[in-house]
């Protein structure tokens, strides 16, 4: 009998590391489908009551590199136009447009990472069978994360062309705190490049905002980082004007290898009303706190207990 226990587990362990194996190589492809594909479509951002549709066509032409054109479809008018990692935002006013230069990551579909080791020892990888997607058929994939400190991400990626065509958050009781995905897609070739260029507003005035300043920071000597929480590392360390008030803050980016946590200081001092409290939109938590006299802000797309640990995780001399 414990032979053929024996016999059998020899047959199944193999088994099971390939389906492993073969579902990292899905999403590994389903990242670079994002960036090498042509398509366009519209796709649906949904965080609790709230919803915001946004319209994408997205060209690779080779050594010329990606372009992309989004076009926010809800709410207040803003388009985006994409090349590479460099991106130009219009935003519509009575007015005016305001115009604003950036270099920003790419957004939705293109939101999957290279699968490293990192990725590996924190998320496990299972798939769930098929499902339709914008009249198309998905193989489901889930990656499970090992501890509580990052959210259950469940991804459906289009048989036919790899795409990833929907994504959603889930935290630890299989529940949906946020989730993206195409209502409509088409994949095309077409060289024309016509669709790359904002709408027209003749009667109103072209406003160009500054560029933000954004400064590599050096290793200072009167903080540091202590008990991340697992597998979390860090990956860059800038001084930039903060994305909440016109003062100029360091921030510092941890990653583990797929979702990132942003934390913000400065001296407490400079800060007219010190604030204290937890905030959860979506997937996104954001803690503001105060420690030895620093303003502290930590912002990332984890649950809110991870958050507060890298906020306790930072100390100053």
């Amino acid at each position: 009998m414990f032979r053929y226990f024996l016999s059998l587990l020899l047959i199944v362990l193999p088994a099971l590391s390939s389906a492993a194996d073969d579902s990292w190589l899905m999403i590994e492809k389903a990242a670079q489908a994002a960036h090498k594909l042509n398509y366009k479509g519209v796709f649906v951002y949904q965080v609790a009551n709230s919803m915001t549709a946004i319209q994408i066509t997205h060209s690779n032409f080779g050594n010329s590199g990606e372009f992309a054109r989004l076009t926010v479809l809800d709410g207040a008018p803003k388009e985006v136009l994409r090349q590479g990692d460099d991106s130009v935002i219009y935003k519509s006013r009575s007015q005016k447009v305001l115009i604003e230069k950036r270099r920003i990551q790419s957004g939705f579909p293109a939101v999957l990472p290279k699968i490293t080791d990192g990725i590996k020892a924190n998320y496990q990888v299972q798939v769930g069978g098929a499902e339709r997607v914008s009249g198309r058929e998905a193989s489901v994939v889930t990656l499970m994360p090992r501890d509580k400190s990052r959210y259950i991400s469940k991804l459906w990626i289009d048989k036919d062309s790899g795409l990833l065509l929907k994504l959603a958050s889930l935290n630890d009781k299989n529940e949906i705190v946020e989730q993206v995905g195409f209502n409509q897609l088409v994949l095309f070739n077409n060289d024309n490049m016509d669709w790359f260029r904002p709408n027209e507003e003749p009667n109103k005035a072209y406003v160009m905002q500054p560029e933000e300043t954004v400064v590599p920071a050096t290793e200072a000597d009167n903080w540091t980082m202590s008990q991340l929480p697992q597998g979390f590392h860090k990956i860059e360390q800038v001084r930039r004007m903060s994305p909440f008030r016109n003062v100029v803050v360091t921030h510092l980016v941890f990653c583990d290898g797929l979702t990132t946590v942003s934390l913000f200081f400065e001296p407490a001092d400079k800060v007219a009303t010190r604030k204290q409290g937890i905030m959860t939109q979506g997937a996104t938590s954001m803690y503001v706190t105060t420690v030895a006299d620093h303003q502290v802000v930590v912002l990332g797309e984890v649950p809110p207990a991870t958050v507060i640990q890298f906020a306790n995780a930072i100390n100053f001399k």
